[in-house]
Parts: C-alpha cells; sequence; structure tokens
C-alpha cells in the first residue's frame, strides 16, 4: 500500500507542476504572440477553469497519499526532507486557494463582463501565484531529495 501510495503521490505533484510549467512557458507565450486580448483572456479563462478542478484534484492525492506516508513512519521517524515538503506543500495549498477564490475568480468575472484591461491584470496575478508555487515546489522536490 505504502508503494501505492507513493506513486500516486508523484504522479499528482507531475500534474500539477507540469500544468503549471505548461500553462506558464507553453500557453501563456503563444496565446500572447497570437491572439488579442479578448480571445487570449477568454481562452486563459477557460483553460484554466478544466486544469484548475485537476489542481483541487491533485491537492486532495497530494494530502490523502502525503498523510498515509507520514503516518506510517510516523513524524518522529520521518526525514527532514519530508518535514520540508509538508511544510512547502501545505504553503503551496494554501497560496492555490487564494489564487482560485481571488485572482482567477475575479479574472473569470473581468472576461464575462469584457473587462479585458481588468482581465488582464488578474491574468498577470494569476501567473506570479502560479510561478511562485512552481518555485516552491521544485524546491519541496530538492528538500526530499537532499535532506533524507
Amino acid at each position: 500500500m505504502y508503494a501505492l501510495m507513493k506513486l500516486l503521490h508523484l504522479f499528482a505533484a507531475i500534474v500539477w507542476l507540469g500544468g503549471i510549467s505548461f500553462m506558464l512557458y507553453a500557453l501563456r507565450p503563444t496565446a500572447t504572440a497570437l491572439m488579442q486580448a479578448p480571445e487570449r483572456l477568454t481562452l486563459t479563462a477557460a483553460v484554466l477553469q478544466r486544469f484548475f478542478i485537476m489542481v483541487w484534484l491533485t491537492i486532495a492525492l497530494l494530502l490523502l497519499s502525503g498523510v498515509y506516508m507520514l503516518t506510517s513512519v510516523g513524524m518522529k521517524n520521518a526525514p527532514a526532507g519530508w518535514h520540508v515538503m509538508l511544510t512547502l506543500g501545505l504553503v503551496m495549498m494554501a497560496l492555490f486557494g487564494h489564487l482560485y477564490f481571488g485572482p482567477f475568480r475575479r479574472l473569470k468575472l473581468a472576461v464575462v463582463a469584457s473587462n479585458w484591461e481588468e482581465a488582464g491584470r488578474r491574468a498577470g496575478q494569476v501567473s506570479t501565484l502560479a510561478a511562485t508555487n512552481l518555485a516552491l515546489g521544485a524546491i519541496a522536490i530538492s528538500g526530499v531529495i537532499l535532506l533524507v
């Protein structure tokens, strides 16, 4: 069971961090280069709506699998890297909650209202917060590998 939880934990992290990477370094620059604001921001809001459903699922999976692995060895016996990952993972989840219920919600409202200036500003906030989460995820993974 432990190996399955570890595998699910890894898959969930790949989906979340890979999706952020795709959004920041492939979708956003390409859409910016090829589309005007109304089309680009409508696409961005729609893509993020779908992706964020997956993020909520990955968060649940990361929490469940992480708690299982931690409780199987005990917090006192867990390597230092696990504690780093737990701490940063919780920060990432809180940051995503802020991103989702704040800037992303406002992005969707601005798109519906055809307020492209506001939508662009909110899309920029989403990207900044997503980039922060990507960096935190990289640090968390590094901590697990380097602090075992």
